[in-house]
């Protein structure tokens, strides 16, 4: 059996046995935010307190859990609007994910830690900070309706918590979607504030407003890349990876006997995975000489370029 039809053999062998994109006996390195934002698990993730320094819970059930690099963005951010305007109304914070994710009713998405739902500052139409009341839709004019009360969007407050979530250490933020007409009051309020244009352009790459669902217009929907080190464990998704996130590793190239040997060689027993590297090994041969044809010497004068040779017309070198 060839090299690479034993290899197609031991990956089949894996396959049928078990899952290799969840957590299980055959697959122990998978962990973390596993599969893509709508199709996928967690495990070990964090769950949000109901409340801290400048946030609070929206509901109190259990889809708090998260990407512990998410859950400590949102903790920084929210603390950092707070300490840049204290007294304020704290950010809401609506669902994110089960503890070991999975469907959550409502969303497509928030299916593997990576996702959260930020409920939009709101003032009175004079100015004052409030208390959010949930999810409630802004206009084009920063301005809102629920039970009879006007409610305006705290332009001023939501731009410090984009900004401080743009900018936290490891946050590895991808996407915030909002709604197009509010990333626009946003991003005129920040340009006014002189912000630098290496900071708008983050801020102008990673809003969108979505195609796929609602236009986001009562909350800010959170939602982080991929690390590196979470690519290897399990974590998947797509979409853009912007330049200031942590850099992806290159990979040398590899050979058919050390991908397998890299993808199940520790699912392997050890008599099993010394067979395929032996079977799989190059086998070194001498040069045999055709019995037909006789082999061609070059006389040693031969090889030698005369220096005033020309090569001859249309030549490449």
């Amino acid at each position: 059996m060839g090299s690479r039809a034993l290899a197609a053999s031991i990956v089949a062998i894996v396959a049928l046995t078990g899952c290799i994109g969840a957590p299980s006996p055959l697959a122990p390195g998978v962990r973390g935010s596993i599969g893509v934002p709508h199709r996928g698990s967690l495990t070990f993730g964090a769950a949000l307190p109901d409340k801290g320094e400048g946030f609070e819970r929206f509901r109190k059930h259990d889809v708090r859990w998260g990407n512990p690099r998410m859950v400590q963005a949102i903790v920084t951010a929210s603390a950092a609007v707070h300490k840049a305007r204290p007294g304020g109304a704290p950010v809401l914070i609506g669902d994110m994910s089960f503890e070991h994710g999975g469907f959550a009713e409502g969303h497509r998405s928030h299916r593997n830690g990576r996702d959260a739902d930020l409920i939009l500052y709101a003032m009175t139409p004079d100015g004052r900070s409030v208390r959010a009341p949930g999810f409630v839709e802004y206009g084009p004019d920063g301005l809102a309706v629920n039970e009879g009360k006007f409610y305006r969007l705290d332009v001023e407050r939501e731009w410090l918590l984009i900004k401080a979530l743009i900018t936290a250490p490891q946050a590895d933020v991808q996407w915030l979607f909002l709604a197009s007409w509010l990333e626009a009051l946003i991003i005129e309020h920040a340009r006014a504030r002189g912000e630098s244009d290496e900071i708008l352009h983050r801020a102008e790459s990673v809003l969108l407003q979505p195609g796929d669902s609602t236009p986001h217009a009562d909350h800010l929907h959170l939602r982080v890349a991929c690390t590196p080190d979470e690519l290897v464990a399990g974590c998947a998704g797509g979409g853009p990876r912007w330049r200031w996130l942590s850099p992806m590793p290159q990979l040398p190239p590899m050979t058919d006997q050390d991908l397998v040997v890299a993808i199940v060689g520790d699912l392997l027993s050890p008599d099993v995975l010394a067979s395929y590297q032996k079977a799989a090994a190059p086998v070194a041969s001498a040069p045999v000489a055709s019995a037909t044809t006789p082999a061609l010497v070059t006389p040693p004068d031969a090889a030698k370029k005369p220096e005033d040779a020309k090569e001859p017309e249309g030549a490449i070198e």
